[in-house]
């Protein structure tokens, strides 16, 4: 295109304004690759490298944050691993507490059970001693009845211990192998 320029004019041809001048095109030209070659050889090779810093900055940062993702995984990881063995430990604990609660309370019941039993045997020991001083202080009476009774029926006088105590006796005696006889007669 040059060469038609410089070839145009040559010829003597009329000038067309809206195309320069032959001369400044070679100027513009010569300052062009000059520009382009500083641009070339200077400010393309700093801007390659601050976008290549920029670049291995963003990929540094991504791989801080995979890292710090993948770290957050595994803590979290770490963490449900340690809530499941607290939880385990938990139910442990909650199970000995239960076993221990059930050995308590068999060991205080068999404490009531012997204690319960302990005051059933110390009450019937109480009721056959009140039977029996009952059943002493019944006999004395029954035997002071007997012989008032004896005595004013017969008229004879059983103030004499001995005599009374035997009578009284003998008494109870026939009593109770009447009361023997009765049961056996029964059955």
């Amino acid at each position: 295109m040059i060469s038609r320029i410089i070839e145009a004019a040559a010829e003597g041809q009329a000038h067309n304004p809206l195309l320069p001048a032959p001369a400044d095109l070679l100027w513009s030209s010569v300052v062009f690759v000059i520009l382009l070659a500083f641009f070339w050889v200077r400010v393309l090779p700093n801007f390659k490298k601050n976008l290549d810093s920029r670049t291995e900055a963003i990929e540094g940062r991504l791989e801080a944050a995979e890292k710090a993702q993948a770290e957050a995984a595994a803590k979290t990881a770490n963490i449900e691993a340690e809530q499941a063995e607290a939880r385990a430990e938990a139910a442990k604990i909650r199970e000995e507490a239960r076993a221990e609660g059930a050995a308590i309370l068999a060991e205080l019941k068999e404490q009531a059970a012997s204690e319960a039993a302990r005051l059933t045997a110390t009450a019937k020991a109480q009721i056959e001693a009140e039977r029996q001083a009952a059943l002493i202080s019944l006999r004395a009476e029954v035997g002071s009845l007997a012989i008032d009774l004896a005595s004013s029926v017969v008229g004879a006088s059983l103030k004499n211990e001995k005599v009374a105590t035997g009578v009284v006796d003998q008494f109870l005696a026939d009593l109770e192998a009447d009361a023997s006889k009765t049961k056996a007669g029964k059955k």
